[in-house]
């Protein structure tokens, strides 16, 4: 019996240390609170009936704003926006780059614009924010939600698929945004980020091509997805945490 208490006893305490590593904060506190404000160049991507695999040359170009604030040594929030479009013409998402027997039937080609509204946590695996590190870099993984608008345009030069053509058309869904990133601080203020994300999607619906088209356009079994890599730029804000006794009493230093 006495054993049993002994091992339950020995259980709690490293549950509680495990948590303490995520939950709480070092004995020795920051005496800051950090935040950034950063813009990020980079590609999105699309994965469908059209790509069905990532497919580098079909990035187009993409720009990204973003916050981020520390909650604690390992995580920070962030939320962003993602904007992205086609600028050359004639450089779109198609068929012709596949030498296969539905893509030489097919023949379609996809235009594609984006605008990304995203919330996501990121998980630190060293504490990038401390300032006694002679280098400061991280590895990180985030993961989130995101609300999407796109609009895209489905053009087909097969003959015998003219409902393949269809006009530019907006739609709005939701996806799952995750993937990795490193970020190395070139100074107190400025940071270098380096970011691959994946987005999932609820949807099959991203290029035109749905299970309504028939299977002989288009793969009912699975679902579209679309990604971000880039790189990014951004400046840290330091706020002086105000000690409990003088935030509870403004004019104690007047």
């Amino acid at each position: 019996m006495i054993l049993h208490k002994i091992k339950q006893a020995l259980l709690i305490c490293v549950m509680l240390q495990v948590g303490s590593a995520f939950f709480t904060t070092p004995a020795v506190a920051q005496a800051f609170i950090t935040s950034e404000i950063g813009i990020g160049l980079g590609g999105a991507n699309y994965k469908g009936e059209l790509a069905p695999n990532y497919r580098f040359l079909n990035n187009q170009p993409a720009l990204t704003l973003f916050y981020r604030r520390d909650l604690s040594p390992s995580f920070t929030a962030r939320g962003g926006i993602m904007l992205s479009h086609r600028i050359v013409d004639d450089n779109t998402i198609g068929d012709g780059v596949q030498d296969l027997p539905l893509p030489n039937y097919r023949q379609s080609e996809l235009r594609l614009s984006l605008a990304e509204v995203s919330a996501v946590m990121e998980y630190n695996f060293f504490d990038y924010y401390d300032l006694s590190q002679k280098v400061r870099i991280s590895p990180y993984f985030f993961a989130g939600v995101a609300g999407l608008i796109y609009n895209k345009k489905l053009t087909s030069d097969n003959p015998s698929l003219d409902e393949l053509n269809k006009p530019f058309d907006t739609d709005l869904t939701v996806s799952i945004p995750f993937g990795v990133g490193v970020k190395y601080a070139l100074n107190k203020h400025w940071n270098l980020g380096l970011e691959f994300g994946t987005r999932m999607l609820f949807n099959d619906n991203m290029d035109f091509l749905t299970e309504a088209d028939g299977k002989h356009v288009a793969n009912p079994y699975d679902k579209d997805w679309y990604f971000y890599n880039g790189i990014s730029i951004s400046y840290t804000i330091y706020t002086i945490k105000c000690p409990p006794p003088y935030r509870r009493q403004p004019g104690i230093l007047d």
